[in-house]
């Protein structure tokens, strides 16, 4: 069934289709052949292949947090300030709004500033978490575009009729690379005859005493949540996707190496690829560390022990997988979002649970086929070793059982 088990229906349900072309992009059949082949060969290390999908549900699941405003400012001279209620911590949501506005407004890149985030300009933020910060402030941003956009329009309409001598209709009026003109002229006659400059429109704009700031609002529509209940539909959509991952266990250490990472991930139609596939990479990776190597103890009064770099170990380049695919669903429109495209923060660190699963593959391979796997979280070398240990008693047992068998 298309239906979560708290009664949300799931209307884009993309997993069947990534999972088919994840496991043909990936040839996961013919690379499980090799594998065992590989392993059979292998008596002290053991290779092991593993696929994994996720679901992710895109909103905060409290609902009044699903709101963002945005400020956006104009200047004499052509060049836009950009205020929304999102933070820039590397992720690249500044990239992803100047995208944004450069489209609505048709101004270059260069021309926009985009500042930090600021309570005095943009109140009442909420969090950027949950991945929504793009779809949330980014839909606030392109909501203020279109609110000056609208302003400008008639005054842009009524420059392009002066120079081109015809009348032109509102809703023909296109701000592009820079420049306005009539959306109905080829692209080769959007001459300086057919087509004025965004500065002058600014400028003119600004002689005739028109606004060329506005505030921009957006609250995710048709999201609710009864906590109590348990029930309700707290997510605007769903961000789908899977990865198969192969790794390579040394059973005499319980050392690990990730040789390979494909991954399919539905971002919708992406505002910037190389957003999401730094997201993407960046998430996975810092998933593969918590699986794997970031290991929290503490001592008999309650102290962490793990509590700086030399004890707690986050993934380093030599962690890295040797051969790292990202690949990024196509033709996977999103509707009732910003420009069709989905949030990727959170839900590629899911996809690591596929170098977890590949480990316990590879200590299967230890042992005889069948029997429960016991491998702890995060997976460290002690843990595999541990694993393995177990894997290997458990066939010498065996071995014993048989042969005391065949005596009797």
């Amino acid at each position: 069934t298309n239906t979560t088990h708290y009664g949300q229906q799931i209307e884009d349900n993309r997993i069947p289709i990534i999972w088919r072309k994840l496991k043909r992009s990936s040839a996961l059949e013919q690379r499980r052949k090799l594998l065992n082949a590989w392993n059979a060969a292998s008596p002290h290390a053991k290779r092991g292949l593993a696929i994994t999908p996720v679901k992710f549900g895109i909103s905060f699941t409290l609902s009044h947090l699903n709101q963002a405003g945005a400020f956006v400012l104009v200047y004499k001279d052509g060049s836009m300030q950009v205020n929304h209620g999102g933070t820039e911590m590397g992720q690249g949501i500044h990239t992803n709004i100047a995208a944004i506005v450069s489209k609505e407004l048709g101004v270059p890149l260069e021309h926009l500033r985009l500042m930090p985030t600021s309570t005095d300009k943009v109140p009442n933020t909420s969090a950027t978490a949950a991945s929504s910060g793009t779809d949330l402030n980014g839909a606030a941003v392109r909501n203020a575009c279109q609110i000056i956009r609208t302003r400008l329009a008639p005054l842009a309409a009524e420059m392009l009729a002066g120079k081109t001598g015809r009348k032109i209709p509102i809703q023909h009026v296109q701000f592009q690379n820079g420049s306005v003109y009539d959306a109905r002229c080829i692209a080769s006659d959007r001459s300086d005859k057919h087509s004025i400059p965004f500065t002058a429109l600014i400028q003119r704009a600004y002689a005739k005493r028109l606004s060329l700031s506005a505030t921009g609002y957006y609250a995710t529509p048709n999201i609710h949540w009864d906590r109590v209940a348990g029930r309700g539909k707290p997510f605007h959509y769903f961000a789908y996707g899977a990865a198969v991952s192969e790794v390579e266990v040394d059973g005499f250490t319980g050392m690990m190496r990730l040789l390979r990472v494909d991954i399919l991930q539905d971002v919708g139609d992406s505002i910037n690829e190389g957003v999401n596939r730094g997201q993407i990479e960046g998430g996975f990776v810092q998933g593969a560390g918590w699986l794997t190597t970031e290991e929290l103890k503490w001592d008999d009064q309650g102290r962490l022990l793990t509590h700086s770099p030399d004890t707690y170990k986050i993934p380093a380049v030599g962690d890295m997988p040797q051969i790292f695919n990202v690949t990024l669903l196509k033709n996977a429109t999103q509707k009732n979002v910003i420009y069709g495209s989905k949030a990727v923060g959170e839900p590629p660190l899911m996809l690591a649970l596929s170098v977890r699963e590949a480990i316990r593959d590879a200590i299967a391979a230890f042992g005889p086929p069948g029997g429960e796997i016991r491998l702890a979280s995060p997976a460290t070398c002690e843990a595999i070793y541990m694993a393995i240990q177990r894997r290997v008693n458990s066939r010498r047992r065996s071995s014993r059982l048989k042969d005391a068998l065949a005596i009797s």
